[in-house]
């Protein structure tokens, strides 16, 4: 009947495409020029396989928090070669001072930079291939959104912000009536009985169901989906495919039936996952109180010099099922911030001292609360506690804000590592839509990408 399929990558085969081949580029330049320069210090074959082993668990974690996977830093060279250079430096690092698991420092020293420019080289080939290949125009998914007009501006513009190779290339209006004046301009609309021929003529690869209310889909459209359905064709409902390229989940299209899209991870009720949770974060809790120590005295002298009042102060915050806890931190405003009253802090905040941004950029100002992680009041992931006023003003704004607080709040979080910071009711609603996504999907790899993103925030100074 028509061209149902089109070459495309999805978001996570995407994601394993980029680790695969940066590891077989990698093996295969190791390979060569350890065969045409006599570069003997790294042989790959079976008696030191686990040098191979260790080359490439570096690759994968650095790779990860210098952001070489990021598929938005991926998709163009300029954003991704400062990438590559932080991720093969600190790798090659690590592995030249890697006692009795990696060999002796060759005489010949020219073969460690064999070994850096090898790597550099073989992660800087395979990204111009798939910048030009992988990430080009003709891999793209096209679909075709059928909706009411007033979503389609709203998820047009969420899909291309979350991914650039997923493309609308148009929209059907599914309701029966609707003004004329009423038009979206972004991308063609077209009639209903269109649907069929536009998904041959454009190629599109699937329909997007965007209808907040299903009552308002005609007849017409329906027994043409119903035909795409029975023929093979990929119908998807617009939240489901949201959620699966955006991470988020879409609080604001959920309705009565929300029930459906908070089947909430079964890891919020194991009791294998939630004790290695808790012994993780006593773990971590004791070492971040010991590198506050380390810290402290850095501390106290810009504290004196540049914020001149008390260091820690003390906030009421909304934890695991809304009962309320003390949370600490280190003072970065002036005294008496809030002296007109509680307001939302803003970025670049003018209260904010010179050495309170030094600290918030850092995250040091977050050290104290590895107490409150201690003492069970926290986790060390988690949604970011809230002060009780803002909740009780969103949660009369936001639905479903409150379901946050079925896990214990965290000091870093899906939301905190994704979403810019947090000043104003549509910020809160994305990192709401976060901290759902967290709570759906919660287990040890999302808590790992968690840290290791957390890493990158703190290396690329990027807190707020």
């Amino acid at each position: 009947m028509m061209n149902l399929s089109k070459i495309h990558f999805e978001l996570s085969e995407r994601k394993i495409l980029l680790r695969l081949f940066d590891l077989v580029f990698i093996i295969v330049s190791l390979f060569f020029v350890s065969s045409v320069f006599k570069f003997d210090y790294f042989e790959i074959g079976n008696e030191n396989w686990t040098r191979l082993l260790l080359l490439i668990t570096y690759i994968s974690i650095f790779g990860s928090i210098f952001e070489l996977y990021d598929l938005q830093k991926s998709s163009k060279l300029e954003t991704v070669i400062s990438s590559i250079f932080l991720t093969t430096s600190v790798t090659v690092l690590f592995y030249l001072l890697t006692p009795y698991l990696t060999p002796s420092l060759p005489e010949n020293r020219i073969q460690i930079l064999y070994f850096f420019l090898a790597i550099i080289l073989s992660l800087f080939l395979w990204r111009i291939i798939y910048i030009n290949f992988i990430s080009a125009p003709r891999f793209y998914k096209n679909a075709l959104l059928v909706g009411e007009i007033s979503t389609i501006e709203t998820i047009v513009d969420a899909f291309k912000k979350s991914d650039p190779n997923y493309k609308i290339v148009g929209f059907v209006n599914c309701e029966i009536i609707h003004q004329d004046s009423v038009r979206y301009k972004g991308i063609p609309e077209y009639n209903p009985k269109e649907i069929l021929r536009v998904i041959k003529q454009e190629n599109v690869s699937e329909v997007v169901v965007a209808s907040y209310n299903s009552e308002t889909i005609t007849q017409e459209i329906y027994a043409d989906l119903m035909l795409l359905l029975e023929s093979g064709f990929p119908i998807k409902e617009y939240t489901q495919v949201y959620e699966d390229i955006s991470y988020r989940v879409p609080v604001q299209f959920v309705g009565k039936d929300f029930y459906k899209y908070f089947p909430f991870s079964r890891n919020n009720k194991n009791k294998l996952y939630l004790a290695y949770r808790r012994l993780f974060d006593i773990i971590l809790s004791i070492l971040g109180i010991l590198v506050n120590l380390i810290f402290l005295p850095l501390i106290l002298v810009g504290n004196l010099i540049g914020n001149r009042g008390p260091l820690l102060y003390s906030q009421e915050r909304v934890g695991k099922n809304g009962k309320p806890f003390k949370i600490f931190k280190y003072r970065s405003m002036v005294k008496n911030a809030e002296v007109d009253g509680v307001v939302w802090a803003k970025k670049n905040d003018a209260r904010i001292t010179a050495f309170g941004g030094f600290l918030r950029k850092s995250r040091l100002d977050e050290l104290p609360q590895f107490i409150n992680i201690l003492r069970g009041h926290m986790s060390i992931i988690g949604p970011r506690p809230e002060r009780p006023m803002f909740v009780r003003e969103l949660s009369q704004i936001i639905p479903f804000y409150e379901t946050r607080h079925i896990v214990k709040p965290g000091l870093t979080g899906w939301a905190q590592v994704k979403a810019r910071y947090g000043s104003t009711i549509d910020d809160s609603l994305v990192k709401l839509q976060y901290d759902l996504y967290y709570i759906k999907h919660r287990g040890f790899f999302l808590d790992l990408s968690i840290v290791l993103k957390t890493l990158s925030t703190v290396i690329f100074y990027r807190g707020q």
